[in-house]
C-alpha cells in the first residue's frame, strides 16, 4: 500500500473501526502514529495501544473505547486539517479550539506532538494535524 499520508490513513482506519464498533484496529507504526496514539490515550479517546509485528511490518494495535449499552464510540469525529498538499500552521495565539474545548486539536510542535491545550500552556505553535471530538 503506497499511502504517503500516514496520519490520514490512521484517522480513516480509526474512523472506520468506530463506525462498525470494532474492539481494535491496526495502524502501520511510525514515530508520528505512535505519538498521535499516545496523545489519544492520554486524552481518553482510546483505551490502549501496543506495538505488534516485526521489522518493517510493525503496526500499532489500537483498542477503541465505547460508552453505554449501545456502545457509542467515544470518538465522534476525526478531521484531518494539515495535508501534504496544504500544510496548516498556527502560532500560539491562533491555536484552534475544537468545539469550545470539548474536542482536541493535535499539534505537531518543536517540542513534539501535543494537544492544542498543552501547546497553549507551553506558549508554542506548530502544524495543526487534526481535530478529534
Amino acid at each position: 500500500m503506497a499511502a504517503n499520508d500516514t496520519i490520514a490513513d490512521m484517522l480513516t482506519r480509526i474512523r472506520n473501526a468506530c463506525l462498525v464498533r470494532h474492539q481494535t484496529t491496526n495502524v502501520p507504526a511510525t514515530k508520528m502514529t505512535r505519538a498521535i496514539a499516545q496523545v489519544l490515550r492520554e486524552e481518553g479517546f482510546i483505551a490502549e495501544f501496543e506495538e505488534a509485528g516485526e521489522g518493517i511490518k510493525k503496526y500499532l494495535v489500537i483498542s477503541l473505547k465505547y460508552k453505554g449499552k449501545t456502545r457509542q464510540p467515544i470518538i465522534r469525529a476525526l478531521k484531518r486539517v494539515s495535508k501534504p498538499g496544504l500544510r496548516v500552521y498556527k502560532n500560539r495565539k491562533e491555536l484552534p479550539r475544537v468545539l469550545g474545548g470539548i474536542g482536541i486539536a493535535i499539534i505537531s510542535t518543536s517540542s513534539g506532538i501535543m494537544t492544542d491545550r498543552e501547546a497553549r500552556r507551553q506558549g508554542i505553535g506548530g502544524e495543526v494535524l487534526c481535530y478529534i471530538w
